[in-house]
């Protein structure tokens, strides 16, 4: 029996995100599966993934311990049909002819699973690195980079990603490049980019419906002026999901989550804005006494079950309008409202993939 024979069927429309947030290099003694995680359990997660029938993982990275493209390898290595995809990497911290090698590479050894995410990072986590955050502009140029290399051609650019007088392969993937998806809020920039440029968009974590109804329509109206069928672009809406979790681990992946986006200056305010938020809340949680004296996120000072006491400041309702918390059932239910607002693909965000088992086999059966 080969592999993929003894795998259950896929559930097109569901991915998972692994290792979301921050990771360790050894995990905490806890109950609790998502209180720490190691790259290592990311890989496996990957694993699990596969065997319970998702239909890719994506993973976000940190310059530490958690290189997308060492642990994305992983995960390829070890399945057969699972994609994998960066979800997402900001172009300002890879040379165009790294990136399209590590694309081409992926591709050549695991077969067309790979999806390259780019996003644009945050000027205030690069503070110091000498790197700034991609401008629009300079991701324009970069994708037409990757594909021009892709597709074998000799690349000579002098422009806002740099200057090249000759990027060239010896040898590439000669089959299909991987796809590009732009990661983010979707706003009227990265609308008018994604019609230009992407494949697919994956919206942040924690919009609620209306804020990807939104997403989306800014999405259909840039493709419209540029003369581009929305429907090939695919949507995917990442949703923090507790499916029969205990009470205190789902609010510590729903709440305590939370709380470092909200305590963020400006990733705060552009999320409140689009979920319809009271803004308020935003001094609430950056003025209590746990943060005093922190000068960067959250969760680089704090894991999330060590912020609860800051996360109860945030309504259940909000937590509940963007989230699929309770069984399996209520789950399926609110993640149904994602789908009916306009995305293509939930990807399961904060938990992790053997977590989900129940879930998934649910959503994928929930037409028959």
């Amino acid at each position: 029996m080969s592999l993929d024979t003894a795998l259950p069927p896929v559930a097109e429309d569901m991915s998972a995100f692994v290792i979301a947030g921050a990771v360790t290099s050894q995990q905490e003694d806890s109950k609790f599966d998502t209180v720490s995680r190691t790259p290592a359990q990311g890989i496996q997660d990957g694993v699990d993934a596969e065997r319970l029938g998702f239909r890719r993982v994506w993973l976000s990275e940190r310059i530490d311990i958690k290189w997308a493209d060492v642990i994305l390898s992983g995960i390829a290595a070890r399945t057969s049909r699972l994609e994998v995809g960066t979800g997402v990497i900001d172009p300002t911290t890879r040379h165009p002819w790294t990136a399209a090698a590590f694309g081409a590479t992926m591709q050549a050894c695991y077969g067309e699973r790979f999806n390259m995410g780019l996003g644009r990072g945050d000027n205030g986590y690069f503070k110091g690195t000498g790197i700034k955050m991609a401008t629009f502009r300079q991701m324009h140029d970069y994708v037409d980079i990757l594909r021009n290399l892709w597709d074998g051609k000799h690349v000579q650019y002098d422009g806002p990603v740099g200057t090249f007088e000759d990027l060239s392969f010896a040898e590439t993937y000669h089959g299909a490049p991987p796809p590009i998806w732009f990661g983010g809020f979707c706003g009227p920039k990265g609308a008018e980019f994604a019609a230009a440029k992407s494949d697919g968009v994956i919206l942040i974590p924690m919009m609620n419906p209306t804020a990807v109804a939104a997403a989306k329509q800014r999405i259909v109206d840039a493709c419209e002026r540029v003369g581009r069928d929305p429907a090939d672009i695919r949507i995917a809406a990442l949703v923090v999901t507790a499916p029969d979790l205990d009470d205190f681990e789902a609010r510590a992946i729903s709440s305590g989550r939370m709380v470092t986006y909200l305590q963020y200056p400006g990733y705060g305010e552009q999320l409140c804005n689009a979920n319809g938020w009271d803004l308020g809340l935003l001094d609430k949680i950056r003025n209590h006494k746990l943060f005093e004296g922190i000068k960067q996120v959250a969760d680089r000072e704090f894991q999330r079950h060590q912020m609860m006491d800051v996360a109860g400041l945030i309504p259940d309702e909000y937590i509940w309008d963007c989230s699929a918390i309770g069984t399996v059932a209520e789950c399926v239910t609110n993640l149904q409202r994602f789908i009916d607002a306009g995305a293509d693909e939930i990807v399961t965000y904060g938990s992790t993939p053997a977590q989900n088992a129940g879930l998934v086999a649910a959503w994928r059966d929930r037409a028959s």
